[in-house]
């Protein structure tokens, strides 16, 4: 690799931003390494416990703060966000600008987020997160992520590199905040002024001494946590579990995205009437943030809803076989669980909506639920026996 001068690098980050909106990324930010308020954090969160059964976030210790502990020679993380929301779901065009106070939907635009409050409140319906309903978040952002690694190898020659996508102990919240590109929300998403909060992030270390965007242009320096939430708690009092235990902090072994994709065994009881009819994932504290009035349509095909899981019943997943599930999953993030949590959490559900009023089930769907679980009383996954024993009790 050549050296270059400070014109020449900033040539460079000022090109990357560009080949990266290219391929599509809404926002790229470039930082240095250092993030001397994330180790502390990390650590006391770790040894209170909140990551539960994720043994990966404490086996690599400290090294998800430290780029060059994880890869020698890293001087700088590019980091990127994508948008993941549906096109289908939002057509409008948002102006304008949100206060702290305000959470009255933009007046262009689909109520998007009463459509899946609507869902939610539907006890047969099969609520899945809305990340997860098109092809494997990894992948697509890998995949272009690489492209723009290797569009930097083809303008300057070798040089190193590595690219993650939630595939390893990287703090991409708290770099993405450190590259400009948004602040930490009290729920601990990212959270940015134009995008809201449904989008993923993704890095790339690099060995380039690029200027940092602070250096480049002091408007984008790194925004404080909370910066523009003020004093809304709304994603705090949402959360059905009551998770996000204080501003920024989530005790992970009560988040409803852990207990139906992380937790590999019995989901706890006292816990499974509060998960509703959510059977993979949990968006509640987004639907509620003010800021997601203004969230963007994803700018690729790859996260369009596939197999109706944006209008699927509770029982339509539930009669699905293992090798439906193998063959419609294929290239899905929900296949990463396996087809016994799959039932799991499904079972839960379906527990949860008998246990609903009968104003809120009616007969048919209940009569329907039943016969289900029934079906699946003498499964032969005692995990799944167990769930379906726990929904039964209240036919």
């Amino acid at each position: 690799m050549r050296r270059f001068d400070e014109a020449a690098l900033t040539a460079l980050a000022l090109r990357i931003k560009t080949w990266g909106r290219e391929l599509g990324f809404g926002a790229l930010g470039i930082s240095d390494t250092e993030l001397p308020d994330a180790e502390s954090g990390l650590a006391a969160w770790l040894e209170a416990g909140y990551h539960g059964e994720m043994d990966y976030m404490a086996k690599h210790g400290m090294k998800r703060a430290r780029p060059a502990e994880l890869v020698a020679g890293t001087r700088r993380v590019i980091t990127a966000r994508i948008a993941y929301l549906p096109a289908m779901t939002l057509t409008g065009t948002h102006a304008g600008k949100v206060t702290e106070s305000d959470s009255s939907p933009a007046p262009d635009a689909p109520d998007w987020r009463a459509d899946e409050m609507a869902r939610l409140a539907d006890p047969s319906a099969a609520v899945v997160s809305i990340y997860a309903r098109g092809r494997d978040y990894h992948k697509v952002m890998r995949q272009r992520l690489q492209q723009l690694a290797e569009r930097i190898e083809a303008e300057i020659g070798a040089y190193g590199y590595r690219v993650f996508t939630d595939s390893a102990p990287v703090l991409e919240v708290a770099f993405a905040q450190n590259a400009g590109i948004g602040w930490r929300g009290k729920h601990t998403l990212l959270l940015q002024r134009d995008a809201g909060s449904l989008f993923f992030l993704g890095e790339i270390y690099v060995d380039l001494p690029l200027p940092t965007d602070a250096s480049i242009d002091p408007d984008s320096a790194p925004e404080t946590a909370g910066a523009h939430c003020g004093s809304c708690t709304r994603c705090i009092d949402a959360c059905p579990t009551g998770a996000i235990v204080e501003p920024y902090k989530v005790d992970a072994r009560r988040c409803i995205s852990y207990l139906t994709i992380e937790l590999k065994g019995s989901i706890p009881e006292d816990m499974r009437p509060l998960i509703g009819n959510r059977v993979y994932g949990c968006d509640d504290c987004q639907l509620v943030c003010p800021w997601n009035k203004f969230a963007q349509a994803a700018p690729v095909a790859d996260f369009d809803v596939r197999h109706g899981l944006d209008r699927a019943s509770l029982v339509e997943l539930f009669d699905w076989s293992a090798s439906d599930f193998d063959t419609r999953m294929q290239g899905s993030a929900i296949r990463r669980i396996g087809y016994e949590c799959w039932l799991r959490n499904l079972a839960v559900g379906m527990g949860n909506a008998l246990r609903a009023d009968a104003a809120t089930l009616a007969g048919a769907a209940r009569s329907a639920i039943v016969d289900a679980l029934r079906r699946r009383a003498d499964d032969p996954s005692p995990l799944v026996r167990e769930h379906v024993q726990w929904a039964l009790e209240a036919a």
